[in-house]
């Protein structure tokens, strides 16, 4: 299991993926050489730590911030599919009032999200050890 974990938490601030922060983003960790189970070197692996019930909610921030992030890709899907529609209505304008409504509203989503990932990021920061 802490095999797992070692590749798992594979970094200390980095290695995300996709721009995705990790789960243990905001917590503390230590550094060290992991080797794998016949011995050899597998290179730095840095092992988050747990210090108090408190650093509980620095994993949900972290798990908040990429959900977040989540809901910003789902609005530039929006965006593109709203564009997608706007293209194909043919000029009628029920269609394009919708394909319009609907970039609209990812828009306000998309700020919405961005927002909201950066006030969780800069609140979580501050708590950072």
């Amino acid at each position: 299991m802490m095999d797992f974990l070692y590749r798992f938490a594979a970094s200390c601030g980095g290695g995300n993926l996709l721009g995705f922060p990790s789960w243990y983003k905001y917590l503390p960790g230590t550094t060290e050489m992991a080797k794998d189970g016949s011995g050899v070197d597998i290179g730095t692996v840095c092992t988050p730590k747990i210090q108090s019930i408190n650093d509980v909610w620095l994993i949900v921030a972290a798990v908040v911030e990429i959900l977040l992030r989540v809901a910003a890709l789902a609005a530039i899907a929006l965006i593109v599919w709203g564009g997608i529609q706007f293209v194909m209505s043919q000029g009628e304008p029920d269609k394009a009032a919708k394909a319009r409504s609907t970039v609209i509203n990812a828009i306000v989503g998309l700020v919405i999200a961005v927002t909201a990932t950066v006030l969780v990021s800069f609140v979580a920061g501050q708590f950072k050890p």
